[in-house]
């Protein structure tokens, strides 16, 4: 006997004018297609003005829009953005010196992804079953966990893979080469860096960072896993995603992510504890034998050594600890509206005299605030900001804590994964669109109950 965990889909009636479903469900099924056109996350900007002009056109035409649950609280983080930009010019200490319009293109960008992100959710908020059902996009997320898992094996045996987008081809060469512009439109395989003694490949296809292909793979792994076993399915979907997520093991353990593997633990105990809460004990069991199976894995493969060697390499930790002092010394200087953006630091934190040239782009020189979306809160919006962020997730965790079924459980999981993840990862630009979606559908569950 097959036992599921899925709730009963309630269609949900629509009034007024439809709204069609390929805004959201175009973003997320064709993303491989944007990424190698050279769009990436500037795909989330272009489609959130079509999807805010069909929200009008809806409203208008008598369809009430609604906001998820806890709205005031991210409108105030928004306002607090926006409040941000006033203060760009301010100079914490130890920043390097810089006039506000140099600031503006970062503080900018930043400003369009949260707001297009935020049309996001209200849009795929407002989609009935009948236009966009909570299974299909279930599915749709489960689609990017797939190609998250090739783009990892992409990264790992073809680590030097890259080419020039179009979008690329249309930028002037002085633009284009700038490493952020870079990021964003120009497709790689893997980033190539010094990690255990040796350069090394580490994963990066199709979200363009390795930090970001680590925190999108924590947050889609539970969405994989909805769609293979909290709905009624065939016995060979299961065996392919049981297939699937094995060979994830090898990009997983290759990445020499230290935050991915605490964040599949974390997800890993927050799956068991929610389900055995909910009457299904025997989670506790299954984790116990899943991390009986890793160690021995480790114990017995060359994946061991791999790992063994990562965490006895710490060459990032001072970095990161010279960056968090530096963020929380510089919320202090400005705690309420912080000081807008990001900043750059004089020099290293061995040195002041180490910099940037133009024969080494990132040498010294670290950005206050890049080491994690906490410490880019805390340093860049300040303590309302902040307070505003946090708690707009955490009433959603609060609001729908007893919806448990396999969307409950697994957005659940993907929002306090995305707490974990703030104190080494940032989340614009595709993490924070996973957690939103993430959100709608709590949102969406609850509304059909």
């Amino acid at each position: 006997m097959t036992v599921t965990l899925a709730a009963p889909e309630v269609p949900r009636a629509a009034t007024g004018r439809p709204l069609p479903a390929w805004p959201v469900a175009g973003v997320l099924l064709l993303y491989p297609l944007w990424w190698a056109l050279g769009l990436g996350v500037l795909i989330f900007p272009l489609v959130a003005v079509p999807m805010a002009a069909l929200l009008l056109r809806a409203h208008v035409a008598g369809r009430p829009v609604r906001l998820p649950p806890g709205f005031a609280l991210w409108a105030v983080f928004l306002a607090a953005v926006l409040v941000g930009v006033a203060v760009l010019g301010a100079e914490p200490a130890g920043a390097v010196d810089e006039h506000a319009s140099g600031r503006l293109i970062g503080a900018g960008y930043r400003v369009i992804q949260y707001a297009a992100l935020t049309v996001l959710l209200i849009y795929a908020g407002n989609l009935t079953e009948a236009e966009l059902s909570r299974r299909r996009l279930v599915g749709l997320l489960a689609w990017l966990f797939a190609i998250t898992v090739a783009g990892g094996l992409l990264g790992i045996f073809a680590g030097h893979f890259e080419f020039t987008s179009p979008v690329e081809l249309l930028l002037p060469s002085h633009v284009r080469d700038k490493g952020f512009v870079q990021s964003l439109v120009h497709p790689y395989a893997a980033q190539i860096m010094d990690v255990v003694r040796d350069a090394h490949p580490r994963p990066a296809a199709p979200w363009g960072y390795t930090n970001t292909w680590g925190n999108n793979f924590c947050l889609l792994v539970v969405w994989f896993a909805a769609w293979a076993w909290g709905y009624p399915a065939r016995r060979r979907t299961r065996l392919l995603a049981l297939a699937c997520l094995a060979v994830s093991v090898v990009p997983v353990v290759h990445s020499l992510n230290r935050g991915l593997w605490i964040g599949l633990g974390v997800s890993a105990v927050y799956v068991a504890v929610r389900l055995a809460l909910a009457g299904r004990t025997w989670a506790i069991g299954g984790l116990a034998a899943a991390a009986a199976a890793l160690a021995a894995a480790l114990a017995l493969t060359p994946l061991g050594g791999v790992v063994g060697a990562r965490l006895d390499d710490g060459h990032s930790n001072g970095v990161r600890s010279f960056l968090t002092e530096r963020a929380v010394t510089g919320m202090a200087e400005s705690p309420v509206v912080g000081f807008g953006s990001t900043r750059t630091t004089m020099g290293g934190r061995n040195s002041i005299t180490v910099g940037e040239s133009a024969a080494c782009e990132r040498c010294g020189n670290f950005t206050v605030g890049g080491n994690g979306q906490l410490w880019q809160l805390l340093f860049a919006h300040g303590l309302v900001g902040t307070a505003a962020y946090l708690g707009f997730f955490g009433y959603g965790l609060w609001r729908f804590r007893r919806d448990r079924g396999p969307i409950g459980i697994a957005g659940g999981c993907a929002i306090f994964g995305g707490f974990a993840a703030m104190l080494w990862y940032n989340a614009l630009v595709t993490p924070l669109a996973f957690m939103f979606l993430a959100y709608t559908l709590l949102w969406r569950n609850s509304l059909a109950r």
